[in-house]
């Protein structure tokens, strides 16, 4: 029998597959990274290449082609999607999240009432994709709540509705395509088990193989979109750029009928003393590298982009592999239409603070052309 979810494929990897590939990438030379580039896409010893040391050297041509592929492929054009956060109750403990468990602040979880008044909003602002997002809690935020605010979300005019929310079973993510569910955002935060145990301390989302294998259980249940990543500073951001593009290529072979796009969260704050004592950070020069690597790798995955970076960062990658960007984002419940206790909470910090039409005039200054709706349901393949 052949292999059935990334858990088996990652199993698979672990050992000499694995410290061999990161071997390539430590002895690359300027000449493996050229003959990286002549290729579209990239192949896999390519790929290595420009995750290497020696892919600086022509990080300007790297750059030219990652530009050129997503032209290519998408157009010269960034689709902006709103994140709406629904609760920040968490029965996690991450160490490195602000709406873990131990965090002390004023929970908050919007009714439909709020989430209404919340869409409506960003509605009036243009958007037409928004991503609700929402702590781990069952007793707070049920299925049942989820079913009711994507279908909430249809109704008042989104074209596409996403969530990031805890892993659900495939029956329960049925349950939400039937609700009207277009995406899941599930980041598997580090691929490395032993730093995985470490940094979620406590909480389902402790369970390693359960997360490992939720974008399975999300393309198996027929939504058709599935959004992938890892969280930059917990691990050897290497090995985590090995096991994402991995997890790409498995998702993309078991399920064509599944879309996967890819975000590149970056650690930026943390509770604690959790960035002195236990991250690993990320250069921006290291950043550059992965997002150009994985556009000439998948040519045809979305790439996404958050408001965790900074405004210039982003200005330079918008084009350039990244495809798809937040604009104008608020990471507390209620944050956008002023909803008592909004700002007790967040779940991360917001670096690019400009507003939607700030990013859209960068956007266009840049050459480029923003829209807020991509493509409708209606241009679902049948399958």
């Amino acid at each position: 029998m052949g292999l059935t979810t990334f858990a088996d494929v990652w199993r698979s990897m672990q050992g000499a597959p694995l410290d061999n590939a990161l071997a390539s990438i430590d002895r690359a030379t300027d000449a493996d990274v050229a003959i990286a580039l002549a290729r579209r896409p990239v192949t896999g010893a390519g790929f290595l290449a420009l995750l290497s040391n020696a892919a600086d050297g022509r990080i300007d041509a790297i750059e030219q082609a990652a530009r050129d592929l997503t032209a290519q492929r998408f157009g010269r054009v960034i689709n902006l999607y709103i994140p709406l956060y629904l609760s920040s109750f968490c029965i996690n403990n991450c160490a490195y999240c602000g709406f873990g468990k131990e965090q002390n602040f004023r929970r908050v979880t919007l009714t439909l009432d709020q989430i209404q008044g919340e869409g409506e909003r960003l509605l009036k602002e243009g958007y037409r994709s928004v991503l609700l997002v929402a702590g781990e809690d069952p007793r707070e935020v049920p299925v049942a709540y989820l079913e009711q605010a994507v279908a909430l979300m249809k109704r008042i005019g989104f074209v596409f509705v996403s969530a990031e929310v805890g892993p659900l079973s495939v029956e329960e993510y049925r349950r939400l395509g039937d609700a009207g569910l277009d995406g899941v955002t599930v980041y598997q935060e580090t691929y490395d088990e032993t730093l995985y145990r470490q940094v979620h301390l406590s909480g389902p989302k402790s369970r390693f193989e359960h997360r490992l294998e939720a974008a399975d259980r999300v393309a198996q249940a027929g939504i058709r979109s599935v959004g992938v990543g890892f969280l930059m500073g917990l691990g050897d951001w290497r090995k985590e750029a090995l096991a994402l593009s991995a997890h790409v290529r498995h998702l993309n072979r078991r399920y064509w009928q599944t879309s996967v796009s890819v975000s590149f969260p970056r650690i930026k704050e943390a509770p604690g003393d959790f960035l002195r004592s236990q991250a690993r950070p990320v250069s921006d020069a290291e950043l550059k590298r992965l997002i150009f690597a994985m556009r000439l790798l998948f040519p045809d995955s979305v790439l996404t982009l958050s408001t965790r970076e900074p405004s210039a960062l982003r200005d330079r990658l918008f084009g350039a592999g990244i495809n798809q960007a937040s604009a104008g984002s608020k990471t507390a419940p209620g944050a956008y239409a002023g909803t008592p206790d909004a700002d007790d909470g967040e779940q991360f910090p917001v670096v690019d603070e400009r507003t939607p039409q700030e990013v859209m005039a960068a956007i266009k200054g840049l050459g480029l052309e923003w829209v807020f709706k991509d493509w409708d349901s209606s241009l679902r393949p049948v399958s």
